[in-house]
């Protein structure tokens, strides 16, 4: 059998682990951020896809940028994050198919219709920003997910058409995720999680 996590593994990752708003005034290196995304890249999506591309603001600047896109109750926990992960789904997630699954050219024929190819994005795309999340807790850094935003303005502002900032990409914002070393000593209490039988059947 291969080996399990340990206990205090999970305490890291999940038990112990919370959503934060509130930030230790503490930088985040971009060895730690190359160390979560050599990570999260190993979680498994659909036929190898992996649609997701992430944008880590860390200056001050871009997220001034940001800021204008966020709902009233994300900007102070936004701007003093070190850094705001903008979580997108490439539509043209099938440009990458023959480097991803090479065993299977004609894969990227699955994914022709604007319909197949959003569904498949945003899917495959929502798996990959929890691999994130526990990579980030992996590598020793706290996070505070977010969809109170305006993606059509965060697009608009980040992602223009006809200016990608990854060639041959067409991006589509849908989640941020704060990132750094949050002040535990402001925590609220933490919200009950429903238990097995409220949530589970054994068929």
């Amino acid at each position: 059998m291969p080996p399990v996590l340990t206990e205090s593994g999970r305490d890291l990752i999940f038990r112990n682990a919370r959503t934060h708003k509130y930030w230790l005034d503490v930088p985040v290196s971009d060895a730690t951020l190359r160390e979560l995304y050599d990570l999260m890249k190993w979680g498994p999506t659909s036929a190898n896809m992996s649609p997701i591309r992430i944008v880590f603001l860390r200056t001050r600047e871009a997220k001034e940028r940001l800021r204008p896109t966020l709902s009233p109750g994300n900007v102070d926990k936004t701007m003093t994050a070190p850094v705001t992960a903008i979580l997108a789904y490439d539509y043209n997630f099938a440009l990458k198919l023959p480097k991803l699954f090479p065993h299977n050219l004609k894969v990227s024929e699955s994914f022709r219709t604007a319909e197949t190819i959003a569904a498949n994005a945003d899917r495959n795309g929502a798996l990959q920003a929890g691999y994130l999340i526990l990579a980030a807790r992996a590598v020793g850094l706290d996070c505070g997910p977010m969809t109170g935003f305006n993606a059509v303005k965060v697009n608009e502002e980040f992602f223009p058409a006809g200016q990608s900032l990854l060639p041959g990409s067409d991006l589509r914002a849908d989640i941020l995720c704060n990132l750094g070393y949050g002040d535990r000593t402001r925590l609220s209490p933490r919200n009950p999680r429903l238990e097995f039988d409220e949530a589970c059947v054994l068929l």
